[in-house]
């Protein structure tokens, strides 16, 4: 291993939208680099032009810069061992492909995609399954069987030929996980993977572990899923010659459902209604519109502080951590081996945290552009008040507007139930009777406005209840709402007069 500076990579493929467990992986990358005065990069793995779509890599840019995991060199920022989309390193991986073939340990297969096919339904059909391996590879089309002259005819042909790993036999491949421990396969298990496609390509095995080589990687921070990978990368690393420098690997738990029963997916998100992407994705294709954390109203520190939570803690009591703070403590070994449970309900509870910690003047620059969008103006002094009162019933931003609407518009309708309830016969009158001590009242101040009301009511001996329920009702449309005579001051005197006015003509 490189006994330098620490540095990790970030490696996604352009497929599609970034999954929350991919920003996940980025995260723990960024933080272990952050930790260990390291470099954190961002590599495109967009060898398979196949599945490549368009807009994915900025999607993914994007999506990265929200959470601010910003890389230190990469794919739309550069550095000196760029460059770092693979589609645009293809020169490079051929001639190590080639030095696999000279040294033995990798080969060209000529068998075409068909024939591979009805060898694997041939298979299954006596209940087997068919693997290109150390078993099958002496009796297939390739340059193991073949001979020299054969080989060169068929290149010089033209004909489409791939290069595949020459898996050695009956072989213990031993490595110490940073999270698992030691991880043990036999190459019994394994197949011969394909390094090189016929249209010129290198499949991710072999880009992955040249390029980690040559960007000088210390440590491969990933996903579960590629733990299955990990002995044939080691073994590409001995036999290209770079054993002694390659780079220690760490595989992270899996994302689980909410039920804790298998690996997270878009679909749960959309069956039970929470987004699993960071940022919100139109597929080019079908149009169809994935909700993302984003648009949804969730602050990045929310998100960031909710995945850094699955699969590592920090030992302590304590759950919700600054950037700063989640570098400071981060390690490897505080890692989980087994999947983490996502909570959809704990996503909201960290982003009400977060919310509650702005403060009023802030919460009123990310409310003010949701305001616009309603043609609704108000100075920046009474928006601050009124998100006082209102923001601890809130998880979001936007439900800034479900619990203080009647603020900033007049009620179109009224709660039918307390209508029924409380709207009785005689308070018409007793309202109109009432508006006359509010017009009197010359300033408009909550406390001046309650003490002419209080003065008025215990001089008719009214009850208070009487009345309150029918006037918050002409204010807000319904019995909800912050106190009644700061409602009556911040939508001003005119309003709640006029207010008033129309409920009696529509109630009364």
């Amino acid at each position: 291993m490189n006994n330098g500076k620490v540095r990790v990579r970030f490696a996604p493929s352009p497929t599609g939208p970034l999954h929350m467990g991919g920003v996940r992986t980025a995260l723990f990358n960024y933080l272990f680099a952050k930790k260990n005065g390291g470099d954190f990069l961002l590599r495109i793995e967009d060898t398979d032009q196949t599945r490549y779509v368009p807009g994915a890599e900025d999607y993914i840019i994007e999506s990265l810069k929200w959470c601010g995991l910003t890389p230190d060199e990469g794919a739309g920022i550069g550095g000196e061992f760029g460059p770092y989309r693979q589609s645009e390193r293809k020169e490079i991986y051929k001639q190590f492909a080639d030095q696999l073939i000279e040294s033995g340990n990798a080969y060209y297969a000529f068998d075409t995609p068909e024939e591979l096919d009805a060898l694997r339904a041939a298979a299954e059909a006596n209940k087997e399954v068919f693997s290109y391996d150390m078993h099958t590879r002496g009796e297939l089309k390739n340059s193991l069987v073949l001979s020299e002259e054969e080989i060169q005819r068929r290149i010089a042909a033209g004909e489409p030929c791939i290069i595949r790993f020459k898996m050695p036999e009956n072989t213990d491949v031993v490595e110490e996980d940073l999270i698992r421990g030691e991880v043990k396969f036999n190459t019994a298990q394994l197949d011969d993977k394909v390094l090189y496609k016929a249209d010129g390509m290198p499949t991710y095995h072999l880009a992955n572990v040249v390029d980690d080589h040559m960007m000088k990687i210390t440590h491969v921070i990933r996903g579960e899923e590629w733990l299955p990978s990990m002995p044939l990368h080691i073994l590409l690393y001995k036999a290209l010659g770079w054993g002694d420098t390659k780079p220690r690997f760490a595989h992270l738990p899996l994302i689980l459902k909410p039920t804790g029963k298998g690996k997270l997916s878009k679909r749960d998100g959309d069956k039970m209604g929470f987004p699993v992407f960071p940022l919100q994705w139109t597929d080019p294709k079908s149009g169809d519109v994935s909700r993302g954390y984003r648009e949804d109203g969730y602050f990045p520190q929310a998100f960031v502080n909710l995945l850094a939570l699955l699969g590592w803690n920090a030992g302590t009591e304590q759950e919700f951590f600054s950037m700063d703070e989640l570098i400071d403590q981060f390690s490897l070994e505080r890692v989980v081996k087994s999947g983490a449970r996502f909570d959809p309900e704990k996503a909201k509870w960290f982003n009400r945290h977060y919310m509650q910690e702005k403060t009023d003047l802030e919460l009123a620059g990310e409310f003010k552009p949701l305001l616009e969008a309603r043609n609704v103006s108000i100075s920046e002094e009474k928006l601050v008040r009124i998100i006082a009162m209102i923001k601890e019933r809130c998880e979001f931003i936007h439900e800034l507007w479900d619990q203080g609407q009647y603020f900033f518009e007049a009620p179109e309708s009224y709660d039918e139930k307390t209508v029924k309830k409380k709207w009785k016969e005689g308070t018409s009158e007793k309202l109109n009777a009432i508006l006359e001590v509010f017009k009197a009242v010359d300033d408009w101040k909550a406390e001046l406005v309650k003490e002419s009301f209080s003065n008025f009511m215990n001089e008719k001996e009214w009850g208070f209840g009487v009345v309150m329920v029918p006037i918050r009702l002409a204010l807000v449309g319904s019995s909800q709402g912050v106190d009644l005579f700061d409602i009556c001051e911040l939508v001003g005197k005119e309003e709640t007069i006029s207010r008033i006015e129309k409920a009696i003509t529509i109630l009364g």
